[in-house]
């Protein structure tokens, strides 16, 4: 606890950390925005539904508890990797936010209804609140866990292999749900991975700062 405590002190006496901490908030506050500007939109707009092979021939599966407990537990324990080291949170804000102004983009895209038999899901769950239901290309649920697997695939094993599970587990259940169509789980993966990509070529300095712990300067 000693060691978070100091590293905290030193990051934050470094204006240049500062400067890009604050600007990583703004982008994600910016995001969060766009997104549920994009969930209105797409809820309005929302056309009809199409048939897919996988949701064709799947059944019908109340996923509640995994996408709304699962969920919450799993970005918990994501957050808790995060905040430990000081200096992996601003590359990490700017990533999550590029990724949810770039989905936020692709559902306004594509105006596909949702599957007339999807599960139930509580309305008084946080996590339903946040979404219109018809957001459907690409899977959040999917790709987010997939892109915390990748920011972190040679920084923490740990953390790299519990988020790709959770990638899987949160994408077959969306499926088996009937809550997403089989393209929005599948190509979430190729899109998060170059949302990546260009993620580590806009934030560079931060991404090289995620990937080296510099040396404590403590007096």
């Amino acid at each position: 606890m000693k060691k978070i405590i100091s590293e905290y002190k030193h990051y934050l006496t470094q204006k240049t950390f500062r400067r890009s901490f604050i600007i990583g908030l703004f982008f994600l506050a910016a995001s969060l925005i766009v997104n549920h500007l994009s969930s209105i939109y797409v809820d309005h707009k929302a056309g009809a539904y199409v048939q897919d092979i996988f949701l064709d021939n799947l059944p019908v599966v109340n996923v509640d508890d995994i996408l709304n407990e699962g969920v919450i537990l799993y970005s918990l324990f994501a957050t808790f990797f995060v905040i430990v080291k000081p200096r992996r949170i601003p590359f990490i804000l700017k990533s999550l936010a590029f990724f949810i102004f770039i989905r936020a983009i692709f559902t306004m895209l594509t105006h596909l209804g949702p599957a007339p038999n999807q599960t139930y899901l509580n309305p008084d769950d946080l996590l339903v609140r946040l979404s219109a239901g018809s957001d459907m290309f690409f899977s959040g649920h999917t790709g987010m866990p997939f892109l915390i697997a990748l920011i972190f695939w040679n920084e923490n094993n740990l953390v790299r292999y519990v988020s790709l599970v959770a990638s899987i587990v949160f994408g077959t259940s969306v499926l088996l749900g009937h809550l997403h169509y089989s393209i929005d789980v599948f190509a979430a993966f190729f899109i998060t991975y170059a949302i990546y990509k260009m993620s580590e070529k806009f934030f560079a300095k931060d991404h090289a700062s995620f990937k080296k712990d510099k040396p404590l300067q403590i007096a």
